[in-house]
């Protein structure tokens, strides 16, 4: 015990001191290939489809009250948006299980009354309260029971529990103290016995997750026009059990910048959360994306690479089920794949910019430090640290990373993700890091060949990027990102 009061001031300090083709026709002698079979698709789940008809049927503020009444009681580690996945069946079968009744997933009316009492009762244990905190500027949620002593620091408010062994802090930088970069290196790097379990870096926010021998922390920082503003909560691990379903409350009740969100008032057990806009600050993902149609912010099936033009390249395992897709609002067209079906190039009408990307000779060594660019609906990709793995890479990506860029911290093209899983796990609305198949480089190279498309910029400027990588000239993520962010396109499929 001593060990962790004596590591909380560290791990809380991580998080919260400042300084995170031009052609590419098959050549006219290769006989045109045909299109691969699509996989099977696995058959729907009955039992599944009638809990999902019947819960998406609920307005969404009962939806999300459900999923917040879930959290409270422990069967539900997931963000509240209301939409109904794997996981939201999950947790109403195993609440139902604890409970004697039938692990149908479909929730009755007196089940879900006696639900939300339970949780109700939690929460009111609890004293959990969401807040303004006037000192950092954000909305947070606090379990007063358990934090009952506050006090004012730098930016910010701490909450914590009699014992000293639970904090959560709040903080808020103006614009242009620090960036979020800066804070995530920070919150990252190597330190005396403590391991950081998971890590997320989106433009707009960062979280990250870490232990020691004898504690937990969870840190998130958002990025909008007002500055930087999070919280970092410190627990001693063998309360676990119990606090770590109050972080996933406080982080689903997180509002970074709630003078942009629109107001809300308090669940209640009768009408669970009114319905709001998610934070900025929010990692959060359907556990199971389906195929989106064209119209308002349709979420990639794909991440792409433009290579001038009007060429894509991307993961063929990406459009197996995409009979048409698009990119920035424009109908694409699959020119060619690679024989082995790992490959795909695309083109689109008034796609702009653009380059064969910088290809790395020499092969990475596993555990190498990687970063991957995932395209997202709107707005500059997702920029995830990553790690090399044996014939992969190691990294939190989310649902659209099949095709993403793989990059030494040179920014130079190790591969692209070869594919990604079609029901991905997520914790607490967030994938955690898993292993990835990988494109190689070479392989990347070898297509784009075939295609009559130039490969990256030869062995020169290779030679002369590792150089600058091992004078520390593109160390960050950032650093290592920027040259390549521009040419990464989301990939939508129209149904």
């Amino acid at each position: 015990m001593k060990a962790f009061r004596t590591g909380l001031p560290a791990l809380l300090a991580a998080g919260l001191a400042t300084g995170a083709l031009a052609q590419g026709l098959v050549p006219p002698a290769a006989p045109a290939r045909p299109k691969p079979a699509a996989a099977p698709q696995p058959a729907p789940d009955p039992a599944f489809e009638a809990a999902r008809t019947a819960f998406e049927a609920l307005p969404e503020a009962e939806r999300r009250g459900l999923q917040d009444a879930l959290v409270w009681t422990g069967d539900y580690n997931g963000v509240t948006t209301g939409a109904f996945g794997k996981r939201s069946f999950e947790g109403i079968q195993t609440y139902q299980t604890r409970t004697g009744a039938a692990p149908t997933g479909l929730l009755t009316p007196p089940e879900r009354a006696a639900l939300k009492r339970e949780a109700e009762e939690a929460r009111r244990a609890a004293r959990f309260k969401v807040q303004p905190d006037p000192a950092s500027g954000v909305m947070v949620g606090v379990p007063e029971a358990l934090l009952p002593k506050k006090s004012a620091i730098p930016g910010g408010t701490r909450w914590q529990s009699a014992d000293g062994r639970v904090t959560l802090d709040t903080k808020s930088f103006p614009q242009g103290e620090t960036s979020l970069d800066a804070l995530f290196e920070r919150a990252i790097a190597a330190m005396p016995g403590r391991k950081v379990t998971y890590k997320l870096k989106k433009p707009d926010f960062i979280v990250i997750t870490a232990e020691t021998a004898g504690g937990r922390s969870y840190i998130r920082y958002a990025e909008g026009p007002q500055g930087i503003r999070g919280f970092t909560l410190g627990y001693d691990r063998a309360l676990a059990d119990t606090v770590d379903r109050l972080v996933i409350a406080v982080a689903n009740n997180f509002s970074p910048f709630p003078e942009d969100a629109p107001a809300r008032t308090a669940p209640t057990a009768a009408t669970g959360p009114t319905p709001r806009t998610p934070a900025s600050g929010l990692a959060a993902a359907p556990a199971a994306p389906p195929l989106p149609g064209v119209q308002g912010e349709a979420r990639p099936v794909a991440t792409g690479l433009l290579l001038g033009g009007g060429r894509v390249l991307t993961a063929a395992s990406a459009l197996e089920s995409c009979t048409a897709p698009r990119i920035g609002g424009a109908a694409a067209r699959i020119e060619r794949r690679d024989a082995a079906g790992s490959l795909a190039l695309l083109s689109a009408e008034g796609l702009a910019g653009g380059a064969p990307p910088l290809l790395r000779a020499e092969p990475v060594s596993e555990g190498e430090a990687l970063l991957v660019l995932g395209a997202q609906a709107k707005g500059r990709p997702s920029v995830a640290p990553a790690s090399a793995a044996v014939e992969g890479v190691y990294a939190p990506l989310q649902p659209g990373a099949a095709g993403a860029p793989v990059l030494d911290r040179s920014g130079r093209l190790v591969g692209l993700v070869a594919r990604f899983p079609t029901a991905p796990r997520l914790i607490a609305g967030v994938m955690p890091p898993t292993r990835y198949a990988v494109v190689p480089g070479k392989v990347v190279a070898a297509f784009l060949s075939e295609s009559g498309l130039p490969a990256g910029a030869g062995k020169d400027a290779a030679k002369d990027a590792g150089k600058d990588l091992a004078k520390g000239a593109a160390t960050t993520l950032g650093g290592a990102a920027a040259p390549v962010l521009d040419a990464v396109v989301a990939i939508t499929c129209a149904r």
